[in-house]
């Protein structure tokens, strides 16, 4: 019998208040991401599916497995998998790609000869399950035609989510916001039309390397400098002082004169960083 496993194969009903207060501390040294009291329902049901898998009969049981980290550092990727948001969407925020398209690469192909001499690098940083890394694929392909010019790293802390990216099948229903001319060109039909699935074609595949990254580790073990990092509807799961310092780390990895997109719900305001804004949650680095 599984030692974790109840002479009733039951398993207990809730978190007690100080199981979750180790959890939510456990989250935030590894994650970054403060979890308050008021989380504390949705962490169980977020929970609840994967004590189940295991065959534990209680979450007492499974805050030893993780906490004590006896079961290895898988399970503790599985944790971290159940506990972090991951949500985007093909072509977010729209107004940022086309800056991009209009701005951003024609001033970096006059600073760096991107797109005629040297290639254009390009970081998705919690990247989630890849739509705005496939996006970026379309859109620079569009613009620069020639592939060996394009390199685009994904990142993102979640293991889960960076296999369905790598796999790149999507729903028909996700890709809806796609232009229908990238359609075309970039999204093949799967063959079982009753399953309504799609997926990148393996040109744009190519061009993006996924990777695990946790903001919260001192070395990200990124080498290069990228001309642009999308880090966007991010660095809004973490506390302030996390938020400068993740942005600062990014910044290492930002080419003077390079850009950083986030999300319009966040802020840099009064942050200490190498950064001017050159529009609405778009910096550039001096």
């Amino acid at each position: 019998m599984n030692k974790y496993h109840s002479e009733t194969g039951q398993q207990s009903d809730s978190l007690t208040s100080k199981e979750f207060e180790a959890l939510s501390s456990f989250i935030y040294s590894e994650v970054g991401i403060k979890m308050p009291a008021g989380k504390k329902i949705m962490l169980e049901a977020r929970l609840r599916k994967r004590v189940k898998e295991l065959g534990i009969s209680s979450y007492t049981e499974y805050c030893k497995l993780v906490l004590s980290r006896e079961s290895s550092s898988s399970e503790i990727f599985h944790f971290i998998d159940v506990v972090t948001t991951n949500k985007t969407d093909f072509f977010r925020e729209p107004k940022q790609f086309q800056f991009l398209v209009e701005n951003a690469l024609p001033e970096l192909r006059r600073l760096y000869q991107v797109g005629t001499e040297n290639g254009i690098r390009i970081w998705s940083a919690g990247c989630s399950s890849g739509e705005e890394a496939y996006t970026l694929a379309m859109v620079l392909k569009d613009y620069l035609r020639d592939l060996s010019q394009i390199r685009i790293l994904a990142t993102d802390v979640s293991t889960q989510v960076l296999e369905k990216a790598l796999l790149a099948i999507y729903e028909e229903e996700k890709v809806e916001p796609v232009p229908m001319e990238f359609k075309k060109k970039y999204l093949l039909k799967s063959k079982e039309k009753e399953k309504k699935l799609v997926r990148i074609v393996p040109e744009l595949r190519r061009l993006v390397e996924f990777r695990r990254v946790n903001f919260m580790h001192d070395n990200y073990e990124i080498k290069e400098l990228f001309h642009a990092v999308f880090c966007r509807n991010v660095i809004i799961y973490f506390d302030r002082p996390t938020q400068e310092a993740i942005v600062q780390k990014i910044c290492r990895s930002l080419a003077k004169g390079g850009y950083l997109f986030i999300g319009h719900s966040e802020s840099l305001f009064n942050m200490d960083l190498p950064l001017v804004q050159v529009a609405p949650s778009i910096y550039r680095k001096v």
